[in-house]
This record gives structure tokens, C-alpha cells and sequence, in this order.
């Protein structure tokens, strides 16, 4: 059967996972499936579905006409390029979906940019032409210029360019939706254009690993590209690891793709994207050869982590009460199987045996991490989130993004004076018919931490702002100190109206009367530098007195109620975020106020 192997790549939220879902919905393979399947198909983790992102690379297989197409969805957010730059070893073709409003956004560029260096042939699919303010031309125009930039071959522009509506299943060459009846063209364009796979000059067996699977019999499962000879159950094979040790082993499984499932075969021919079992030490990057004549592939290059956290194990009064995992044990085991797997993560250990550095692509990436750790019954504390300076020349440098903004006109002042405080550059800016000014900047990575809940609250929820790693550049001098405080908890027990009247008074409260703190515990900001302590589970005292008011219930405002991403963003250099199945927490570094004054005292 003839095969193409494909990537779709896009900015997030422009479509890209709704397309693959209607490409398997329309697939005569998996028709009969559609039904118990539902919407976004592909989304199928826990944490996909709820934010509404693409956050790991997953494989699909349809069958058109008499041709294969392997697909794999990549994540859009460039917190995760770790993911669509091993991709792009697998494939041969992609797929780029635009949205018809946007046009390529600062991701588009991220994603884009690996496509082309990988020398991959593009087909452009301008997506969401139904909506009502869509600008088709404007958008494809946009991104003519975006592959210009990006030094794009003649051959990667002459591209095929097919208007789609992916929710409504349809796509079509021109952009006449009342034209379109289904999403064939999209596959047609696939067979036609985007080149099957290459054959290698090499006739032994080589196959890069790109990535891993585990399943509960087979163990653990290597996904990726056969790029010569035959794979068969039960072979034996050279396993070449990163370090080009080579060691023989024998392949338990062989499996191709079918649908989103993993079909059993006894044998796999070059070109395919194959599963095999067998090698229980396999890791990304490696190569599977023939064992009488090794040869070892390219390992994939991956750019460098930007941001760096401190992770430990919960060391607070409440330790061990709301998790199942939670010693140091526990805590090196989880961070060392997320290596398997994530090759944009870096984990180094610290003189403390307790206490590890992990490093990633940006606060989203690190926070994936923190969230699928805490469902999985995990305990821990981690700090607060630093960027990653490098010497270069003798000179410090530091990474620096390409921040896109979009408000309406009213908030672009504040914008541009919130940006400017955290040393960001303005490089261009536009303001549309309908009153939406876009902006791009130039900023410190550093200057983009605990930026995104101010940002929304000075533009009232309005404001859209998307990131993108430029690189790294001489040190652009200290940030301004921030002008906010923690309201801390100077006793242990539950907190009640009583206690919290009085710190409302102060700022802002994080928590709500009946919870249970400890000393050291922040229980809420204060607009003002340097903190407040206050006892929350402080009661009144009972006398024979009556006073004139009683009876009159004192007024609590709802607590502002912070996710994991919020707490990262806010806490200071001398706090932690505490994680639990169950909570998350903000605390000193120090619990006890002596030990904070200590820790403080310069001499």
C-alpha cells in the first residue's frame, strides 16, 4: 500500500486538532468508530480537555482510496517544540492550518521554522473561513510573507493552499463554503502533492526512536520512523543508545498503526511509523539497526531549556496528609521516567538529596509537569521559576521572547507602559477598523514571569498575548523590584471570619473561613512592599458585654482563588509553592518569623 507520513502543525487554537478529527470521522477506516468517539478525538488526556490545548504528539492512521496516511498532531504552544522538533524526523509532508482571522501568529512562526529547516514540503490550509470576521486573503498573504522570512526554498513556497471550515467537516480549493460538501479535498491534496517516503540508501535495518509508549503487557513501547530494511517479530536487532554503545536484543512485538489504535503485525517495511516491544532500557533519540552491520542515525537536536525551578518534597506541617507519594524516593523515580519521554526536560540534582533543579522550554512546560504529577498522588514543594543566564564571550547573556499582544485600542497604553517596566522594546504596532491594536515587543524572558494576571486584569480579560523564544542576548540590566507583599499567617489552626476580617482589611485574601493553616502560610497579598502577619484563626473573645452592632455578620469578600499557574507567577524569591493531590498552597521559605528575620539579616 502506498503510505504518506504527515505532521500538522498550526498556533495554538487555530483548528489543528478539530482537523484531524474530521479527517478520521471522513476516513473510510474509521467511520464505523465515529460514533462512541465524540469531538476531538485526538485530545484524549485529561489535561488536554480542559485547557483546550495540544500538550503531547500523538499518531493516527487513515486509509484513502488505496493510500495510508500516518498522522501525528503536534502541540502549538512553544513550550513543548521538544515535541514537534522530533516529529519532524518522522515525517515527510505537513500540513500548516492559519486561521482565517489571525493569520500566522508568533507560534505559527516556532513551528514553521522546524518544518522548513527539516526541508519539507507544506501545504497551507487557511482554517475557520466561517467565521464571520474572517480575512482570508489578508491571512494567506501574511503567510506568503512568514515563509519568506523564514527563508522558505522556492519549492516549500509554491505551496497548495485549501480553505477549510474543520468544526463543519468541510474544505475546498476555493474559498466558497457553500461550495464544500466534506473534507476530501484535504486528502487529495495529501496523496497528490506531499511525497511518500524517501528510500535510503542504506539497506539495512535502521529506525529512529522519536518517541515512547507504555502498555501494561508489552511494557515499554518505541515509536518511530523505519527508515530502511524490515522490522519482524521476535528479530533480533542492535539497540544503539545515545552514548553509541550497542547492545543486541530481540523485539517481542512489532505493531503499525490503524485508527488511533496499535494493530499487531509480524512484520513492518521501510517507511512505516512502527511500535516495537522488547527493549526495556530505550530511550528517545536512539537507533534500532540491523545487528551484523550497525549503523547509527543522527540523534535529534534539541533546543536548550529557557526557565529552571527548584523541585523538593513537601516539607509543611501537612506533609504526608493529602498524597500518596512523598519521599525523595518517590519524588527522583517520578522526575528520572519523565526524562524517557521528555527530551526538551533536564533534571539536575543539588547538594541537598531532596532537592532537584528541573528545567524546561517555559513556565507552561514546567507546569504540565507540576499538574500531571499532583493527579498522579505526588506531594511537593517547587520555587519560584527562574530564567537561565548563559556566558558568552565573557559577557552575561539571557533568553529573550517575542511577545504578539492584542487589546482593543483603549488598553494599548497601559500595555505599552506594563511592558516597558518590565523592559520590553516595542517593535511594531497597528491598529485595525475595529478599534484592536496589535503589538509586537521584545522582552527578557525573566520580564514575562508573573506577567499574565496583571495583563488580563489591566485589560479586563480582553487582552490575547502569545510568546515566542527569540534566543539569547546580552543582559538587559535589573528588573524593578515588584510593589506587592504576602499576608502570612503568624499561628496554626482554622482560619475564621473573625481572623479574616482583619486581614482583609490589608489586601486581598487567597483562601476563605473554615480552611486549616499553618505559621507560614500566605494567605493573601498586600498592595503594599514587604509583608503583613496576621493570625486568621484568631477568635473572639466571649464576655458579658454586649456591643451596639451585634449580630450584624461581618462581611467577607469571595477569595481570589488561585490556580497552579497563578501561584508560580506570584510568588517571590523567598516563598514556595506547596502541592498536594488536594491543595495548593503558598508558603515561607521559613515558616517561623525569627528564622525569616535571620535568613534576611545582611551583615
Amino acid at each position: 500500500m502506498d503510505i504518506r507520513n504527515i505532521a500538522i502543525i498550526a498556533h495554538v487554537d487555530h483548528g489543528k486538532t478539530t482537523l484531524v478529527d474530521a479527517l478520521l470521522k471522513q476516513s473510510a477506516s474509521f467511520k464505523q468508530k465515529t460514533a462512541e468517539n465524540g469531538d476531538l478525538i485526538m485530545d484524549s488526556n485529561e489535561l488536554e480537555r480542559e485547557r483546550g490545548i495540544t500538550i503531547f504528539s500523538k499518531n493516527a492512521s487513515v486509509i484513502y482510496k488505496d493510500t495510508k496516511i500516518n498522522i501525528v498532531d503536534t502541540p502549538g504552544h512553544a513550550d513543548f517544540g521538544g515535541e514537534v522538533e522530533r516529529i519532524m524526523r518522522m515525517v515527510d509532508g505537513v500540513l500548516l492550518l492559519i486561521d482565517a482571522k489571525e493569520g500566522p501568529m508568533p507560534q505559527t512562526k516556532f513551528v514553521l521554522r522546524k518544518a522548513i529547516q527539516a526541508g519539507h514540503k507544506i501545504v497551507v490550509v487557511v482554517n475557520k473561513i466561517d467565521k464571520p470576521d474572517a480575512r482570508v486573503e489578508w491571512a494567506l498573504n501574511a503567510t506568503y510573507d512568514l515563509f519568506f522570512e523564514l527563508d522558505a526554498t522556492e519549492e516549500q513556497i509554491e505551496f497548495p493552499v485549501i480553505y477549510a471550515a474543520a468544526r463543519e467537516g468541510k474544505a475546498g480549493k476555493e474559498k466558497d463554503l457553500s461550495k464544500m460538501t466534506d473534507i476530501s479535498p484535504v486528502f487529495e491534496t495529501i496523496v497528490n502533492y506531499l511525497p511518500p517516503p524517501k528510500k535510503s540508501d542504506i539497506d539495512t535495518l535502521q529506525m529512529l526512536t522519536v518517541n515512547l509508549a507504555y502498555d501494561n503487557y508489552k511494557g515499554k513501547i518505541a515509536i518511530g520512523r523505519l527508515y530502511s530494511g524490515t522490522l519482524k517479530k521476535n528479530m533480533t536487532v542492535a539497540h544503539i543508545n545515545r552514548a553509541g554503545e550497542i547492545k543486541k536484543v530481540a523485539i517481542t512485538s512489532v505493531m503499525l498503526f490503524d485508527g488511533l489504535g496499535k494493530m499487531e503485525v509480524e512484520s513492518a517495511n521501510a517507511g512505516e511509523i512502527v511500535c516495537i516491544a522488547g527493549i526495556p532500557d530505550v530511550s528517545i533519540g536512539e537507533t534500532i539497526a540491523d545487528p551484523d552491520h550497525p549503523i547509527a542515525l543522527p540523534t535529534i537536536h534539541i533546543d536548550e531549556p529557557t526557565i529552571k525551578m527548584t523541585f523538593s518534597v513537601n516539607t509543611s506541617p501537612f506533609r504526608g496528609k493529602e498524597g500518596k507519594f512523598t519521599t525523595s524516593r518517590n519524588l527522583k523515580d517520578r522526575l528520572e521516567k519523565e526524562l524517557e519521554t521528555d527530551v526538551a526536560l533536564a533534571v539536575t540534582p543539588t547538594e541537598a538529596s531532596d532537592r532537584w533543579v528541573v528545567a524546561g522550554r517555559g513556565e507552561l512546560h514546567l507546569a504540565i509537569l507540576i499538574e500531571k504529577m499532583r493527579r498522579e498522588g505526588f506531594e511537593l514543594e517547587v520555587s519560584k521559576p527562574q530564567v537561565i543566564y548563559k556566558e558568552v564571550d565573557g559577557k552575561k547573556t539571557e533568553p529573550m521572547e517575542l511577545v504578539s499582544i492584542e487589546v482593543p485600542e483603549a488598553y494599548s497604553g497601559t500595555v505599552i507602559e506594563m511592558m516597558g517596566k518590565r523592559l520590553g522594546m516595542m517593535t511594531n504596532m497597528r491598529v485595525d477598523d475595529n478599534k484592536n491594536a496589535y503589538m509586537d515587543f521584545t522582552i527578557p524572558t525573566r520580564g514575562l514571569i508573573g506577567i499574565r494576571n496583571k495583563f488580563l486584569t489591566s485589560t479586563k480579560g480582553t487582552g490575547i498575548m502569545n510568546t515566542i523564544f527569540l534566543g539569547y542576548e546580552p543582559y538587559k540590566g535589573d528588573l524593578p523590584p515588584l510593589l506587592h507583599g504576602s499576608i502570612v499567617a503568624t499561628q496554626a489552626g482554622t482560619s475564621n471570619n473573625y481572623g479574616l476580617v482583619t486581614a482583609q482589611g490589608r489586601g486581598t485574601l487567597f483562601i476563605s473561613a473554615g480552611v486549616a493553616v499553618y505559621e507560614g502560610m500566605v494567605v493573601g497579598e498586600t498592595p503594599r512592599e514587604g509583608d503583613v502577619l496576621v493570625h486568621v484563626a484568631r477568635e473572639k473573645e466571649l464576655t458579658n458585654f454586649r456591643a451596639k452592632n451585634e449580630g450584624l455578620a461581618d462581611q467577607l469578600e469571595v477569595p481570589l482563588t488561585l490556580t497552579l499557574e497563578d501561584a508560580l507567577d506570584y510568588i517571590s524569591d523567598d516563598e514556595l509553592v506547596e502541592i498536594t493531590p488536594q491543595n495548593i498552597r503558598i508558603r515561607k521559605k521559613y515558616l517561623n518569623e525569627n528564622e525569616r528575620k535571620k535568613a534576611n539579616k545582611t551583615w
